[in-house]
């Protein structure tokens, strides 16, 4: 019965577009849990429970009557399924990582293990660049773009030129070329086919008939296809949906976005129960992307933290990746080794606001046609390390504030190291950057966010033992919200904060 409402359904959706709901009415025969009694609160339904046979019984015995099935294949049958079931709960058991026992002590490198991305080709070749810029610049005949679009696209073309690749373009290089290396690309989210702040434009709509063109569709080859939707306001259903989707094609880069990163709020549940613990309970692996726009740009609480803390805080025995890449090149390697690195885990991205179309946040085009995703980006090599008396650690956005006002404050004391891979943390190359300056530099971690948010928290717990050195934090006081509600106070304590984390040459 169940079977047959189910494809009534779907073929009533499928004829006529409209959307069905199945109004299913069960029971549970044995109550909540093994030690719930449902007859202390219900006992006329649990009456009527016990006096009917199981379901399972009463098909077997109309399989049998109908001459489908004979006893001594329906107790085979029955024998293979517990079988089966004692199998796999002993495969899942044995295989899942156990917790240490109370009272044992640590190794500092445990849960932080190293990830060797360079081990994985990111990189891409100038023809393929040239092939996936041609898809923004070369529309077809007939179809009209918007006027104030255009623009946009040709400009793809120039910054390739003139090295000067945004967020936006470094993305559609990354997506462009998994498709040309036999990757399925899915990207599903709040405003996803045009972006959140107009910056990526995956689906054309002609300014005429209103029709739809996916430019990167010309890429698809084979099993390799691009898809790109917008789906429901409802976190919880979508991002569940990508969680199972990336389950079922592990071959696939599989990403849901946020309108803002704080909207995954409405996914906790998801989250919890599957991103970051499903590997630990059932064995099950996932490479589902979360891209979760995060950034203090003084719009209010609702829309400036992602929630970095509250990832963080789920992270433990290697279970996903966190990362605040600073670059569009980065950012593009990043999603290149989600895809090629076949490590099977979640990865959460706080993708940039302010910084989309920032001048000082572009990438040249011999950033993608080489190199790596880097988990922490330090000081050029021509940087003088030797009069280094303070080294601020942070990430992000953060970054550039700080950069602006050391340049503008001739503040050469103070060097800036940006920690792109949240989790796990790269301790070595943060070591080996680190040892770099004086022995006796001031180590500081800086951060927007205030002082019990963000990535902060963590580093506190856990830099000191990696590193073997302590450090002090500047940050906004602690906060039961993520920000503050007036543009005016945020502008005020954001230069505070900087001020504080490069400090005047004196």
């Amino acid at each position: 019965a169940v079977a047959r409402v189910g494809k009534l359904s779907f073929d009533y959706r499928e004829t006529f577009r409209k959307d069905v709901v199945i109004d299913m009415v069960c029971y549970r025969r044995r109550g909540h849990n093994e030690t719930d009694n449902p007859s202390f609160t219900q006992p006329l339904m649990y009456d009527l429970i016990e006096a009917r046979r199981s379901v399972r019984k009463l098909y077997t015995e109309s399989l049998i009557a109908r001459g489908d099935l004979t006893m001594e294949e329906a107790e085979a049958a029955l024998r293979d399924y517990q079988q089966q079931l004692e199998r796999a709960f002993t495969e899942t058991r044995d295989a899942a990582v156990l917790p240490a026992q109370p009272g044992t002590v640590l190794p500092a490198e445990v849960g932080e293990r190293p990830v060797n991305h360079a081990a994985v080709s990111t990189a891409i070749s100038q023809d393929a660049v040239k092939q996936i810029i041609d898809t923004q610049v070369n529309i077809p005949d007939g179809f009209t773009v918007h006027p104030r679009l255009k623009p946009q696209l040709d400009r793809r073309a120039t910054m390739v030129a003139e090295d000067t690749i945004d967020w936006a373009t470094g993305e559609l290089l990354a997506i462009g070329s998994l498709l040309q290396d036999g990757r399925p690309v899915r990207l599903v989210g709040q405003d996803t086919r045009r972006g959140t702040f107009g910056q990526r434009h995956a689906v054309l709509v002609d300014r005429h008939t209103g029709a739809d063109y996916t430019p990167l569709k010309r890429l698809d080859n084979g099993s390799a296809r691009f898809f790109v939707y917008d789906s429901l306001l409802s976190e919880f259903a979508a991002m569940g949906f990508e969680y199972g989707y990336s389950v079922a094609r592990p071959d696939a880069l599989v990403a849901w976005e946020a309108q803002f990163g704080d909207f995954a709020d409405g996914a906790q549940t998801i989250i919890d129960e599957f991103i970051s613990s499903g590997e630990q309970k059932w064995g099950q692996k996932s490479s589902v992307v979360l891209l979760l726009p995060h950034g203090y740009e003084g719009q209010g609480p609702d829309h400036s933290s992602a929630r970095i803390e509250r990832f963080l805080a789920l992270c433990a025995q290697d279970n996903m990746t966190v990362a605040l890449p600073t670059t569009p090149a980065n950012y593009f390697h990043l999603l290149r080794w989600q895809a090629l690195s076949g490590r099977h885990k979640p990865l959460i991205v706080f993708t940039p606001k302010s910084i989309l179309r920032a001048k000082a946040a572009t990438s040249a085009t011999a950033e993608f046609t080489s190199g790596a995703f880097q988990p922490m980006i330090g000081e050029p090599a021509g940087f003088d390390a030797s009069a280094v008396r303070r080294v601020v650690l942070c990430s992000g956005k953060f970054y550039y504030d700080l950069a602006e006002y050391r340049a503008k404050a001739n503040a050469n004391s103070t060097a800036i190291v940006r920690v792109e891979q949240l989790y796990p943390i790269p301790h070595e190359q943060l070591r080996a950057e680190l040892s770099r300056y004086p022995g006796d530099a001031e180590l500081v971690w800086a951060q927007e966010e205030p002082e019990n948010q963000g990535a902060w928290p963590r580093m506190a717990l856990r830099l000191p033992q990696l590193l073997g050195r302590p450090l002090s934090a500047v940050t906004l006081p602690a906060s039961s919200a993520p920000a503050y509600g007036s543009a005016k106070v945020h502008n005020s304590s954001h230069r505070e904060l900087i001020e504080t984390a490069i400090p005047a040459e004196g």
